[in-house]
């Protein structure tokens, strides 16, 4: 009988989880890949056909809550994500990339395994985070999307990832019509995504009641993942000879977890009213994220151990789950834990790893159970962590969270009226104005003309005017944001000022505010008024009303300050006739720019329109530049050609006047007192925008510095030779001088490697010079400021190697290597940590599609007889042979770039000896 082990391996060749030590020679010179070596397996033994022995699951739930702009349906900067631009960023480069590429280590720290942990770990990704994933990081995107199909080829069609509810609702507390529509939505993104439908689907907070069972039954949803404690009681199926089983209390959390369950809808037909159920093991999930298990793969293979029972089933299943930013996020590193676990760990102890899904498929329960009423795994009070000041979440009883319950109340409220603006509006354009908006997930994903057409008459009632139109779109999208604001992180935390409760405040003002737009209906002031009754921790804010005001109604964006962002920036770019300002088309229908001494004046006409509601706007538009961080905009709706003939000859006769006061009277007489600066661009903008304004200071400074530097340079190095305390002021200008230095030999030498006709390896003039700043640095004992050089030295390191690989000439590759390991020396030199993750990848993929199957055929024809040494070669795609010689080079690369490829020289120089 073949072990479980041999079954995983000879599982895993196709899937990619491969390490080099498994491409190595065997024995004797013969060339084999492990895995292909396999005692064949019957279906009566297979642990992949037939439930037999131990399997394991380990489930990763990765979420963000969405944090998009409600109007520009993008992320804004988040401060506090530094050095990254918002949180997800920050989570993608600490968790969700390095989980698609999870590295195995061997003691010299070297890379013997790059693996992709979604193809063998049970996964759900909510849905808004999937989407951010695609727009972001496609190569991430795919590598998640392959792992799944993978995952379906080596489990009988049975995929790791399933779904989730689509923006995370707890979802006992929600409408009926709410519960279906999440369960669609998360439905329909997980098919756009995948390819599939769903097996299983994610509860937010596992939070669930009997009518969330008899939702997922009605959608086709087979099984879910909750907690021990929320079962109530457990017994097996009926037998013949046992045709009563007696129940069994597991209130408690008792419920063995290595079994699946059944649960039959109270009162339903128990043909097919059923959902099956795994409850994760407890105590070991809780150790995953609460203590140091994970931080070695054998104690976390060996906690999971512990839960094997000792009895005499056929099979069982070891199944456990936490958040999936646990794996590199909360504990940094640990994805390549569970790489290890994969790889290694888990076959050597003859376990089979599977999902949820394919284990059903080969054991499906025996055993039914029965839920408590309303329950989640983070709260110990059902949901009141989402309603209520029970306590869960509280900063160790130092704040209440008593504004819980009156945040729930106003926001059921305000859903309530928007039912009967959406019913009441919604009948004149859908046929089925709910049937519309849960197939509004597939506009969400695709918000291109010709989709959004297609779904309009597929619902519409009739022919659509162009109005008509935005006003359909604006209900969909004010149901839209009904749902976003009840997203579960708004409640989790201790204070509703925090960005979670913030966020979905800012949901609900955006609904309101398209209902209003539609239906004419004034919604906020009722809202405002509830929310006064929600008590903040904090006394700036005082109530819910405080935080609305504060914190909501002020990030509330309008197409006037779009058009004014738009006019601002058309200062410092030269814009086409169509651009895209986050969710807007801005169409330039008309743009004129003169200068006047320091004045400059811009005027123009700009038709805006939403990518999501299509509304639009036709809107003139003047800016005048006074100089410096000065400027004054003004926005009108546009009047007509004859008025706005007139508005440019007055504005731009004004100054001609050369002064700034008489043409900005001039503005405000056409335009009237409302205006804009730069302190009304978008952030994104206003900080690029400042940072071009203090170019010239900062040149003019930095020219200072350096002939400070210049001239003080021997008693710099005075100071240091005797090992006194540099005056600061010396310090900084040498600091800032050689920083200067590095970064213009670095852009130099970046514009050098990107010059096509420069033939390789470029002059290494440029690296000398940064190596010269690197030595002068560790002399003056200098801290130089890199962040934009450490990218550009990264980046040249990618472009070295992947032309060394894909551009392959054997005479060329000693000077290439070269100059490699000195971009890599000088980057170390500097002091700028580099990460040549990317370079690791790029280079470990090539190894195995190309270097290693030549190796493996060069040693097989060697052990033929034939001369190794003087045979030649092709690498897959290139007509450039090779021959041993080559392949020794690329194999030393590996070294290089921290890749073990040691094996692999020492069998080939075996061939030369």
């Amino acid at each position: 009988m073949t072990s479980h082990s041999d079954a995983f391996t000879s599982e895993h060749e196709e899937s990619g989880l491969i390490d080099l030590a498994e491409f190595s020679p065997s024995r004797k010179g013969e060339a084999t890949h492990s895995g292909s070596i396999t005692t064949q397996v019957s279906p009566g033994n297979d642990p992949l056909q037939t439930a037999l022995g131990v399997y394991v699951t380990v489930h990763g739930h990765f979420y963000q809550p969405p944090r998009e702009n409600p109007y520009l349906d993008a992320i804004e900067r988040q401060p506090s994500a530094g050095p990254f631009h918002d949180w997800n960023e920050r989570i993608h480069h600490e968790c969700y990339r390095p989980n698609a590429f999870a590295r195995v280590l061997n003691d010299q720290g070297e890379v013997t395994g790059i693996i992709n942990n979604y193809e063998y770990l049970s996964f759900n990704i909510g849905p808004t985070l999937m989407n951010w994933i695609e727009r972001h990081d496609v190569e991430v995107y795919q590598r998640i999307v392959e792992a799944d199909r993978k995952s379906c080829d080596r489990l009988n069609g049975h995929g790791n990832a399933i779904a989730q509810v689509y923006n995370h609702i707890i979802m006992p507390l929600a409408n009926e019509r709410d519960k279906y529509t999440q369960i669609r939505w998360g439905k329909a993104d997980f098919r756009s995504h995948f390819g599939r439908d769903p097996e299983g689907m994610w509860l937010a907070e596992a939070a669930v009641d009997y009518p969330t069972v008899e939702a997922l039954i009605a959608e086709g949803i087979r099984f879910i993942v909750l907690a021990p404690s929320q079962a109530e009681r457990c017994r097996p199926f009926p037998r013949e000879h046992q045709p009563h089983p007696q129940w069994h209390e597991v209130g408690g959390g008792q419920i063995d977890p290595t079994r699946p369950y059944r649960c039959f809808l109270p009162g339903g037909n128990p043909n097919y009213d059923y959902i099956d159920i795994f409850f994760y093991d407890g105590p070991i999930s809780r150790d995953m994220g609460f203590s140091d298990v994970l931080y070695n793969s054998n104690h976390f293979v060996g906690r999971i151990g512990q839960a094997v029972r000792g009895d005499q089933r056929p099979a069982q299943v070891l199944s456990v789950a936490t958040d999936g930013e646990t794996f590199g996020h909360h504990k940094g590193g640990t994805e390549k834990t569970l790489a290890y676990a994969f790889l290694k760990e888990f076959a050597n102890r003859g376990w089979t790893v599977t999902n949820f899904a394919h284990y059903l498929s080969i054991n499906p329960p025996t055993w039914e159970v029965e839920l408590k009423p309303v329950t989640a795994w983070s709260c110990a009070h059902g949901v009141d962590r989402w309603q209520d000041d029970c306590g869960c979440g509280g900063e160790g009883g130092v704040w209440h969270q008593k504004w819980r319950r009156p945040l729930r109340d106003a926001l059921d409220w305000l859903r309530e009226q928007l039912i009967k603006v959406y019913e009441d509006s919604g009948k004149k354009f859908f046929r089925d104005p709910w049937l519309a908006r849960d197939e509004y997930i597939q506009v969400m994903r695709d918000r291109s003309a010709s989709n959004i057409e297609r779904f309009m008459i597929r619902h519409r009632t009739r022919k659509l005017s162009a109005a008509d139109q935005v006003d359909a779109l604006r209900l969909l999208e004010m149901q839209r944001h009904a749902l976003l604001m009840y997203t579960s992180c708004g409640w989790f935390f201790e204070e509703l000022s925090r960005p979670e409760g913030v966020q979905i405040l800012r949901y609900a003002a955006r609904a309101l505010e398209l209902a209003g737009d539609v239906a004419g209906v004034q919604l906020e002031k009722g809202f405002i008024k509830r929310l006064g009754t929600a008590p903040s921790n904090i006394e700036y804010f005082r109530h819910g009303s405080g935080v609305y005001r504060h914190l909501v109604t002020t990030a509330q964006i309008t197409l006037e300050q779009v058009a004014a962002h738009y006019a601002i920036s058309s200062l410092f770019t030269t814009y086409p006739s169509e651009h895209r300002v986050y969710c807007y088309t801005a169409h330039q229908l008309d743009y004129q720019l003169q200068r006047m001494g320091s004045l400059t004046l811009a005027v123009g006409q700009v038709q805006l329109v939403s990518e999501i509601t299509w509304e639009s706007t036709h809107l003139t538009f003047a800016v005048l530049h006074l100089g410096g961080w000065d400027f004054h905009c003004c926005i009108q709706n546009f009047s007509g050609r004859r008025d706005y003939s007139r508005l440019k000859d007055s504005l731009f006769g004004a100054l001609k006047q050369a002064s700034a006061a008489q043409t900005i009277l001039a503005m405000n007489r056409i335009f009237g007192d409302q205006s804009y600066n730069l302190q009304n661009l978008f952030e994104e903008e206003r900080h690029r925008i400042m940072q071009l304004l203090t170019q010239e200071t900062l040149l003019r400074l930095d020219q200072l510095y350096t002939q400070v530097y210049r001239d003080n340079y021997g008693v710099l190095m005075a100071f240091h030779r005797d090992k006194l305390q540099v005056p600061q002021e010396l310090q900084v200008a040498a600091e800032i001088a050689l920083t200067n230095r590095a970064i213009a030999a670095l852009q130099a030498l970046e514009q050098e490697m990107s010059d096509p006709t420069t033939a390789p390896p470029p002059c290494l003039g440029h690296i000398a010079e940064l190596e010269a700043i690197a030595t002068e640095a560790n002399h003056l004992h200098c801290h130089l400021n890199l962040t934009a050089g450490k990218e550009i030295l990264e980046r040249l390191i990618l472009r070295s190697l992947w032309s060394m690989l894909h551009n392959f000439t054997p005479e060329a590759i000693a000077d290439e290597m070269k100059q490699l390991q000195r971009l890599l020396t000088t980057g170390k030199q500097l002091k700028l940590a580099l990460s040549i993750d990317r370079a690791q990848e790029l280079y470990f993929s090539f190894l195995q599609s190309h270097i290693l199957p030549v190796c493996v055929d060069l040693l097989q024809r060697q052990a033929q007889g034939q001369s190794g040494d003087k045979l030649q070669f092709h690498l897959k795609d290139s007509a450039t042979p090779i021959n041993l010689n080559g392949l020794q080079q690329l194999l030393q690369l590996g070294p290089v770039l921290l890749v073990d490829t040691s094996d692999w020289l020492v069998q080939l120089a075996a061939i030369v000896s």
